[in-house]
């Protein structure tokens, strides 16, 4: 069957569920999911994706409405390609070489390989004149690729995480064939604007393209280059947080942990999210006397990502050794410091810690958006707490009234928090107002509907 959308991502938009005698699929939790959804029902869109493991992939099927085609990778695919080159090469250099790329040919190669299959099976999928929208930084072959197979498509693509500056991406020995295959889409997304403009000038630099940081020229084919903040759905956020049960979890939070003021960080695992600069903050200021634990505990959420790639099992190291040190010295009976948890929420329980919070640390080091300053954002109704944010979020762009920090300058972040601690009602209320405004105006069904348009 032929299709007139097609989403192409790494993963499929559904995940695999052990249940009493076999198992299931169900659609996963998530803005892209919860954006492309309806207009995927609508236009008779097809998604197309890696299934996650390295069994053989079924073939095409439907779960709760979606149409689905998985893509199965074999284990040296998954090492080279998603370990490998996706994880251990491109993220770590789009993220301001936080941790060193590491460069190796055979990585490289896979990463053509499988990039060319998801071109190829995109092809097959889509009608003539469809419109395909590929996703992230594991696909930055498939534009290209997919123009040379289908020329009649209407191609757009859309990078989630950082493009870096030209200085960075000239360490990639495979620079001009990358920002090829970005160049074979009509139109290139990125998250912000300082995204979009590095990526302009790569390619005027390092191939033919001209023209500005907003439109360029391959031969006589314009590619329009445009900055297209990703977001959530706020209603969603709204609604549960309003759920009798959620709040009821809140305040259980609250007293569980003695009332205290609450600082709360949620976060994957990520030697990115600036986790370890963030305890060692709290620790100085334990230390300084400034803040007591008697008065003051830190919740850290740290979902697990990636643990055997390189840096992480680092970072996780580290972040434990910080959170003992502290408990350590800081901590009484009935009274932990930091509580640390190192696993995912359920999205009602992440909810009702968003509203027991009275400071939420988003603070990452390097990071594409970040959203879950707008998931905490969108469920304050109540207009309670304070955002301190990091300057080096993609988020930080559009959410000005949170309290901006260098995540590297410690003692700016001791600042932002006894700041956001103290903060005058009246003035933390006016601020939430205008981050709460910002974050339901622009919610993820206008970025989804607002980027096919321009596709089309």
């Amino acid at each position: 069957m032929k299709h007139g959308l097609v989403i192409a991502a790494n993963r499929l938009p559904i995940h695999r569920v052990e249940g009493p005698g076999r198992a299931t699929w169900q659609v996963s939790p998530g803005g892209l999911v919860t954006a492309m959804a309806p207009i995927s029902a609508r236009r008779g869109g097809h998604w197309i994706g890696w299934n996650g493991t390295t069994s053989p992939a079924s073939g095409d099927m439907a779960v709760s409405g979606l149409s689905i085609s998985p893509i199965g990778l074999n284990r040296t695919q998954v090492a080279d390609f998603y370990q490998g080159f996706s994880n251990s090469t491109l993220w770590p250099l789009y993220h301001d070489a936080i941790v060193v790329p590491e460069l190796h040919r055979a990585w490289w190669r896979t990463y053509k390989t499988v990039n060319l299959r998801f071109a190829k099976r995109i092809a097959r999928a889509a009608k003539r004149g469809a419109t395909v929208w590929v996703h992230d930084y594991h696909l930055q072959l498939v534009p290209n690729m997919l123009r040379t197979l289908r020329s009649d498509l209407r191609i757009g693509f859309f990078l989630h995480i950082p493009f870096p500056p030209e200085e960075l991406f000239a360490w990639l020995p495979w620079r001009e064939a990358i920002l090829t295959g970005l160049l074979g889409a009509d139109v290139v997304g990125f998250q912000t604007e300082a995204s979009s403009q590095n990526f302009s000038r790569a390619a005027r630099r390092w191939t033919t393209a001209e023209g500005t940081d907003r439109e360029l020229s391959i031969g006589d084919r314009p590619v329009h280059v445009r900055s297209a903040p990703i977001a959530i759905d706020a209603d969603e956020f709204m609604t549960l947080a309003q759920d009798p049960e959620v709040r009821e979890r809140a305040k259980e939070i609250r007293a569980s942990l003695g009332n205290r003021k609450l600082l709360l960080g949620v976060d994957r695992l990520d030697y990115t999210k600036g986790i370890p600069h963030r305890l060692r903050a709290f620790e100085e200021l334990l230390r300084e006397k400034r803040l007591d634990s008697d008065d003051v505990v830190l919740v850290q959420v740290a979902v697990p990502s990636r643990e055997d790639a390189p840096g992480y099992a680092d970072v996780r190291r580290e972040v434990e050794e910080i959170v003992g040190r502290v408990n350590g010295q800081f901590s009484e009976p009935g009274k932990v410091a930091v509580h640390y948890f190192r696993r995912n929420l359920p999205r009602r329980d992440l909810v009702a810690y968003y509203l027991a919070a009275d400071v939420m640390l988003v603070t990452p080091l390097r990071d594409g958006m970040n959203l879950v300053a707008k998931e905490f954002v969108a469920s304050r109704h109540d207009y309670g707490g304070m955002l301190v944010l990091s300057e080096f979020a993609g988020a930080a762009s559009e959410m000005r009234r949170a309290l901006l920090v260098n995540p590297r300058d410690l003692d700016a972040m001791k600042v932002a928090i006894r700041l956001a601690l103290r903060m005058p009602e009246r003035e933390r209320r006016m601020r939430m107002a205008i981050l709460r405004t910002q974050v339901r105006r622009h919610d993820v069904h206008e970025w989804a509907s607002s980027f096919l348009e321009a596709l089309a």
